[in-house]
């Protein structure tokens, strides 16, 4: 049977690879891990360029994936697992769950997304469950999807907006973008302000990648 795939009665230990770029934080997961038979902590990984490469190297079953790291994050590093490892599954474990974070790591790939404040037993249930193939998602993570489900036109630009939010993009300053579109800066900043409410971000440079990211900009 295909590797990520195996059935736990074969008594084979899902291999895990759990990537965090706080030593400390995989060190509690491996400590979690080491109470139970059917999961084996086969290696650590401090960024998503090395988690990919060791993914590769030793079989892994399941990536335990944090998100914001340096360098390669864990939605890249996702994306690039699913491409190269398909038969690898991918479970984030992070402390982020708002939409900025949640929808790129789903559409990269991660077969769960878990909170680290979640009791070990559930880490474990979750862990085999992804391995399964079963989306796992924390109930505030599932809340996530199911407001944008439900608010499907909430994160479209108004023309404006996308004016505003193209300028900026190619660096004009407030001021600037005022003076381009024969408007004040006080309306340049409240288009802004409901451009970082509708893509869920909060500072210029975050609405520009996630407008990048959406196809909203070209």
């Amino acid at each position: 049977m295909e590797r990520g795939v195996r059935a736990l009665g074969d008594e084979v230990a899902i291999r895990v690879l759990i990537v965090d770029d706080h030593p400390i934080v995989r060190d509690g997961l491996r400590a979690a891990f080491a109470t139970v038979a059917d999961i084996e902590v086969v290696g650590e990984a401090g960024d998503g360029a090395e988690a990919v490469r060791v993914a590769g190297e030793l079989a892994v079953d399941l990536v335990l994936m944090d998100l914001r790291m340096p360098g390669m994050d864990g939605v890249r590093a996702t994306r690039r697992l699913r491409e190269a490892v398909p038969g690898t599954r991918v479970l984030v474990l992070t402390t982020f769950d708002t939409d900025a974070d949640v929808l790129p790591a789903i559409e990269a790939g991660a077969t769960g997304y878990l909170l680290k404040d979640a009791p070990t037993e559930d880490l474990l249930q979750a862990v085999r469950a992804s391995y399964r193939g079963e989306t796992v998602l924390a109930p505030s993570v599932a809340g996530v999807l199911v407001g944008r489900v439900r608010k499907p036109s909430a994160s479209a630009l108004s023309p404006r907006e996308t004016q505003v939010l193209r300028l900026v993009a190619g660096g004009a300053t407030n001021k600037e973008a005022a003076a381009r579109l024969f408007i004040s800066e006080a309306s340049i900043k409240t288009h802004l302000l409901h451009v970082y409410a509708k893509l869920d971000v909060r500072d210029r440079a975050s609405a520009v990648a996630e407008a990048y990211r959406r196809g909203l900009l070209d």
